[in-house]
């Protein structure tokens, strides 16, 4: 552990305060786990009757069933969503007063638009089928706001960079598909994952549109009567494979940018150190006249 300018190195009353923090921290969610579950049990949560559904053919079918449609919502929500906001990132950032305008309208009015509500509208009034009514409206928000993200990635590249790159000679396509955007990128990243983390997970209102995905299989065997209703135990299945594919998410994320950092289109050069040598032509460095 070394000293920053913003974190001093904790003395030893400090490392004992903070190990009393820790401990009793970890004493207090130890204490609120084993009170979940004992209301868990308590309520017969881990009964035979709620946990044997898990065990037929049937029900593992329509899980993995359900998860499929649910990928499959999500892959094709997650690319039509950067194409779209990609489109509308170059709109307004165009030097066209009439697309710059366009493209902002679309953006805030989309942003600002329930998700539900145009998955609805897309479903009922234009009498779209369920995967495309919500591919659709999941594509019209989060391209929406990944817009914003793409712009303010490219902002955040310092103005320096654009002005040498024109000055070079460059025209603006070049100058964003070389200087900008991989520069950008990093910046653009983190703000990207969470936003296809939020599709991820909206695409769980897909089974307010009838449509099959991973959660409306849930609610089926959670609603179950001859089940005795596992609402518990399906929560405790479902909710684990969410986290699991946000966090691959999130290792993905992690990859793209390690790669990122290695690419030569955005990693410095290696300068070589400097060595004694002539410094001017005619064999050695300049000596002051003799008197």
């Amino acid at each position: 552990m070394t000293a920053t300018a913003l974190y001093d190195i904790p003395g030893p009353r400090a490392r004992r305060r903070h190990l009393t923090y820790g401990l009793l921290a970890t004493a207090a969610i130890a204490a609120l786990a084993g009170w979940v579950l004992y209301l868990l049990f308590d309520t017969g949560q881990f009964t035979h009757a709620k946990w044997n559904p898990f065990a037929y053919e049937g029900i593992q079918e329509l899980l993995l069933r359900g998860l499929g449609n649910t990928l499959r919502a999500f892959a094709l929500a997650a690319v039509l969503s950067l194409a779209l906001g990609a489109v509308l990132a170059l709109g307004r950032l165009s030097e066209h007063r009439v697309l710059r305008w366009a493209a902002t309208l679309v953006v805030e009015f989309f942003r600002a638009m329930p998700v539900l509500v145009m998955i609805f509208f897309i479903f009922v009034a234009l009498q779209v089928r369920p995967l495309p009514a919500l591919v659709a409206g999941l594509t019209l928000y989060n391209g929406s706001v990944l817009a914003e993200v793409f712009r303010a990635g490219v902002g955040s590249v310092e103005r320096g960079q654009r002005e040498a790159a024109y000055s070079l000679g460059m025209r603006k396509t070049q100058v964003m598909r070389h200087v900008l955007v991989p520069q950008g990128v990093r910046a653009m990243l983190p703000a990207i994952i969470s936003q296809l983390v939020v599709a991820l997970k909206d695409t769980s209102l897909g089974f307010l549109i009838t449509y099959e995905e991973f959660l409306h299989a849930g609610k089926l065997i959670a609603s179950n009567l001859d089940y005795d209703l596992p609402f518990i135990p399906v929560v405790l299945v479902i909710s684990p494979i969410y986290i699991g594919m946000c966090m691959l998410l999130s290792w993905f994320a992690t990859w793209v940018a390690r790669k990122e950092r290695r690419s030569p289109r955005t990693g410095g050069l290696r300068v070589a150190p400097a060595e004694p040598g002539t410094l001017l032509p005619g064999g050695g460095p300049p000596t002051a006249p003799e008197p």
